[in-house]
């Protein structure tokens, strides 16, 4: 089989949490290049509909869906909203996520709640969701959480965010576990640092600095390099795999 055969998607819709920016943003691109129809969702619809206009110019096919995923009203109405735009959910990258800086010393309980609320329990609520749907449908499925190497490798500063995505690597091995039988594939990404809104300013730090050249590789991860490891997991390139974790890092995990 050729490789564009391999990975074609054509026939798929896809659901991105997470879209508006960042890795989201790119990870839907990316499918809809490939033949999936893909739902775009994220809080702040002026983003979405920005990205819609692109990837339709690109000869894609998309759908923007507001949704706040903290709020599980809203995620099963992100799935309706969905399956009446295109259909069922076939492919699902939980990819919403934020981050936070600080000592543990000092964390407030708020901020604790808030990241896990996002990173951790959002990411079960939505991969649920896709998951009762899927069967119902009768559909085969891939889910695709987005994990960090700060949830295998830890440094200072970020223990909640740590946490949370040492959690989503858990719960991966867990869904993969139940749900094969369904043939819903469970997987997850770990990506090294990569530049986003979320931490640009701390990459054009001193630490930024010391922590690149630190990498085998000497550079961050550019917008390409999650492409492979996002195709082969949502195409049946990946129909074998299930509760696995790709880590790309260009390395970064060897040195510390």
């Amino acid at each position: 089989m050729r490789a564009g055969e391999l990975f074609d998607l054509s026939g798929e819709l896809a659901l991105v949490t997470g879209a508006s920016s960042g890795l989201g943003k790119r990870f839907a691109a990316v499918l809809a290049a490939n033949g999936a129809t893909v739902i775009v969702v994220a809080r702040r619809t002026d983003r979405l509909d920005v990205l819609v206009a692109e990837i339709e110019r690109s000869g894609g096919k998309a759908f923007a869906v507001a949704c706040d995923v903290t709020d599980s009203a809203q995620i099963a109405l992100a799935f309706d909203q969905a399956e009446d735009l295109a259909g069922p959910v076939t492919i699902l990258v939980n990819n919403a996520g934020i981050a936070h800086a600080g000592g543990a010393l000092n964390l407030k309980h708020a901020e604790w709640r808030s990241v896990m609320a996002t990173n951790l329990d959002a990411v079960f609520h939505v991969a649920q969701e896709g998951a009762q749907r899927m069967v119902e449908a009768e559909k085969s499925g891939s889910i695709i959480n987005i994990a960090s190497v700060l949830g295998t490798h830890l440094q200072k500063g970020v223990s909640a965010y740590a946490v949370s995505k040492a959690g989503v690597i858990q719960l991966t091995k867990a869904l993969a576990l139940e749900w094969a039988r369904h043939n819903i594939r469970v997987n997850a990404i770990a990506p090294g640092w990569f530049r986003t809104e979320i931490n640009d300013a701390f990459l054009d730090s001193d630490m930024g600095d010391v922590m690149k050249r630190k990498n085998p590789m000497r550079r961050f991860g550019g917008e390409a390099d999650l492409d492979g490891a996002l195709l082969l997991l949502a195409s049946g390139a990946g129909a074998y795999m299930t509760g696995g974790l790709i880590t790309v890092d260009g390395g970064h995990t060897l040195e510390v």
